[in-house]
């Protein structure tokens, strides 16, 4: 067998020597056969394919270590696990872009004050309703809703109840702190820092604290702005102009292989892992990665957030048929509730609603002032 050295093997490749020998220690490339004597490197030509891969792997970004593992799969699986990647790489680039979006309406406003000076006072009107369902012996859901903080938290496992419960805690000081301005996405993010904190002293108490934690879906209004975060597969809604878009995405195992297109949402309905979470605020050391994101309210805009409890039993076009024709908050919550439980309600259910509205009290205050 025809042997290439490493400088011509690395020519052939398109790969640096110096990438070659650090492979070569990663186990990714092992060469065909290394001297005895002068520890040079020798390669087969066969082995050129694989080096190729890895280097378009790397020119995608991918961590060496996911790498090694795709050039031991066989073709189909390395295809599934390379664009399993790059959905992933696609979601933190769509997360980004909407920070970035965020970033430059902010920085223009600072810029040009009067970009906001003639935006209506807004307010909210709001209500909150957690049931425990037609099933569960227990309700480990929390929802809340006032003057500035919005939220809905499912928790799991042994205790998911006061991780829920925690989470929330370290979330309604939101309702008193004051917020610099330009700050509510730090302000918001330290928050659920301390919500996941909270989250893992619960967890550190019980037999399995790696399978114990909770979602966390909550908005943090500002008078003209809400900020969003997300982790887990509760979800937030918004209805404007009469059209229902989900402003959240699942962090669960079967959103993740609907995004990589090997199921599609009909067969995800049915999935027998569709309630495995991908990401949650648990007892696993570290904090997973929330999304945060600022929304622009407009009056007339509603705002639902829920748990799975509500939509993995009630189909979309229901909950959008509530969310449209009933109006007082209150009200809208009961008969979501009323949904679930006459389709069964097998999980906890919580709803939050917010009605985005003319800020009255400000507007005569402003009619006053002006005489």
């Amino acid at each position: 067998m025809e042997l290439l050295s490493i400088g011509a093997f690395a020519k052939a490749s398109r790969l640096s020597p110096k990438a070659l020998r650090l492979y070569d220690e990663l186990g990714l490339l092992t060469p065909a056969r290394v001297d005895p004597v002068n520890g040079y490197r020798f390669y087969a030509a066969g082995q050129l394919e694989q080096a190729r891969l890895v280097a378009w792997l790397r020119r995608l970004g991918m961590p060496l270590a996911r790498i090694r593992d795709v050039c031991a799969l066989d073709a189909p699986d390395a295809a599934r696990e390379v664009r399993a990647y790059w959905a992933g790489v696609e979601a933190d680039i769509a997360a980004r872009r909407d920070l970035a979006g965020f970033l430059v309406a902010h920085l223009s406003r600072k810029d040009d004050p009067t970009m906001s000076s003639t935006t209506a006072p807004l307010a909210i009107r709001y209500a909150a309703l957690s049931d425990a369902g037609l099933v569960r012996e227990s309700n480990q859901d929390t929802a809340y809703a006032g003057s500035r903080l919005l939220a809905v938290a499912d928790g799991f496992g042994a205790g998911g109840d006061r991780a829920a419960a925690g989470a929330m805690d370290a979330l309604r000081r939101l309702e008193t702190d004051g917020i610099p301005a330009g700050s509510l996405l730090n302000v918001l993010e330290d928050a659920v820092e301390l919500a996941g904190q909270a989250v893992r002293r619960v967890a550190a108490g019980r037999p399995a604290p790696l399978e114990v934690g909770t979602t966390l879906t909550a908005m943090l209004w500002t008078g003209s702005q809400l900020a969003l975060v997300h982790i887990g597969d509760s979800r937030a809604y918004l209805l404007r102009d009469g059209e229902l878009f989900r402003i959240t995405h699942d962090h669960t195992l079967v959103q993740s292989m609907i995004d990589e297109g090997r199921l599609t949402p009909e067969e995800a309905a049915s999935h027998p892992q569709r309630s495995l979470l991908a990401k949650a605020l648990s007892g696993a050391p570290g904090a997973a990665a929330a999304d945060l994101r600022l929304h622009d309210a407009q009056a007339g805009d509603r705002y639902l957030l829920c748990s799975d409890g509500l939509s993995s039993v009630v189909p979309e076009a229901e909950v959008h048929r509530v969310i449209r024709s009933v109006a007082d908050p209150d009200e809208t919550v009961r008969e979501l509730v009323a949904l679930a439980h006459r389709s069964g309600a097998p999980d906890n259910v919580s709803c939050v609603v917010a009605d985005v509205v003319a800020d009255v009290v400000t507007d005569i205050a402003a009619d006053v002032a002006a005489g």
